[in-house]
C-alpha cells in the first residue's frame, strides 16, 4: 500500500458555524498560509451536493499548494470529489470497509477515544489515528472526557502509526501534546473562531515547532 504523502504537523477540522459568515475559502486560504497542512471537510448538516461542492472547491484551493483535503465521514463524497481521503471514526464505516471503497492510494484516518483502541487500527486500512479529546472542547458535545497527556501517550506506547491529538487544542495546549507523543495536532476553533486564521495558524506552527525543538535537543 502506497498512500499519498501527508503533514499531519497542523491539521484543520473545517466547521462553518464558528465562521460567522465568512467564506469558507477565505478561511482555510488563509490558515494554509500561516502553517496548516493538512485539511478535513467536516461539516455535519450539509447535504451530500453541498458538501461534494465545498470539497471540489477546497481542492482548486489546495491541490495547487500540495496540501491533503480528507472529507469526514463520507467516503462517497471523498472519492466523488476526487479528495485525498477520508476520516473514519468508531460509529463509521469500518476501516477496512473505507479502504475498500477508497482503494490503496487514498489516505484513511480513524478516530480512537480509548487506548486499547489504538491496537486495532490495522496500519494495513489505516494510515494515522486521531485520539481525544484531549482537553475540553465545545465543538464535539458528544466528546468524552479529556484523555490529556497521559492518554496520548498511552496510544503513542501502543501504536507506530502516526498520532494526532485532537479536541481542545490551542496555542496554549499544543506543545503539552506533541512532548506526549502526538505527531501533530487538529484544531477546530482554534483556527476556524479566530478573527485571523493565518495568524492563529502562524502561532500553532510556532508552538509545534518549538515543542519538536526541545525534544530534539533532548534526544527523543
Amino acid at each position: 500500500m502506497t498512500p499519498q504523502h501527508f503533514d499531519p504537523t497542523l491539521y484543520l477540522v473545517t466547521d462553518p458555524e464558528l465562521a460567522r459568515g465568512h467564506s469558507l475559502i477565505e478561511m482555510v486560504g488563509a490558515a494554509v498560509k500561516g502553517g496548516v497542512t493538512l485539511v478535513q471537510l467536516r461539516d455535519k448538516h450539509a447535504d451530500g451536493r453541498a458538501l461534494l461542492e465545498q470539497a471540489r472547491a477546497l481542492r482548486a484551493l489546495l491541490d495547487p499548494q500540495g496540501i491533503p483535503l480528507i472529507v469526514n465521514d463520507r467516503v462517497d463524497v471523498a472519492l466523488a470529489a476526487g479528495a485525498a481521503g477520508c476520516h473514519v471514526g468508531q460509529s463509521d464505516l469500518p476501516a477496512e470497509d473505507a479502504r475498500a471503497i477508497l482503494g490503496p492510494d487514498a489516505i484513511l484516518g480513524h478516530s480512537i477515544d480509548a487506548a486499547e483502541q489504538a491496537r486495532a487500527a490495522d496500519p494495513e486500512h489505516v494510515d494515522y489515528i486521531a485520539h481525544g479529546p484531549f482537553a475540553a472542547t465545545g465543538t464535539k458535545p458528544d466528546a468524552g472526557a479529556p484523555v490529556g497527556a497521559r492518554g496520548i501517550a498511552a496510544v503513542r506506547e501502543l501504536s507506530a502509526l502516526p498520532l494526532i491529538a485532537i479536541g481542545g487544542i490551542d496555542a496554549g495546549n499544543a506543545a503539552e501534546a506533541i512532548r506526549a507523543g502526538a505527531d501533530g495536532i487538529a484544531v477546530v476553533s482554534a483556527i476556524m473562531a479566530a478573527a485571523d486564521p493565518e495568524a492563529a495558524a502562524r502561532r500553532l506552527r510556532a508552538v509545534i515547532d518549538t515543542a519538536r525543538g526541545v525534544l530534539e535537543g533532548a534526544g527523543r
